[in-house]
């Protein structure tokens, strides 16, 4: 009986940058601070008027941050 050669390696295949179990860790940080933050500000609304439109101000600002951090243009971008 001849003797046969292993086959050969399969190939390593380079992980790249975009995780997806980090993007899917970031998408849920971001559905729960805005859930957060919507129900705060409903919360304060419950105080009266001035409350209400300070939380409504305060909660524009966030949810805004929220959104540019989704879009992702705070990223640093990799030269390809």
């Amino acid at each position: 009986m001849a003797l046969l050669a292993p086959p050969p390696r399969t190939p390593r295949i380079a992980l790249d940058d975009n995780d997806d179990l980090n993007r899917l860790r970031s998408r849920m940080t971001q559905i729960l601070a805005s859930i957060v933050t919507i129900l705060v500000t409903g919360w304060f609304c419950t105080f009266g008027a001035i409350p209400a439109i300070l939380a409504l101000m305060t909660a524009k600002h966030i949810l805004v941050a929220i959104l540019v951090m989704g879009l992702g243009v705070d990223a640093q971008r990799t030269e390809k």
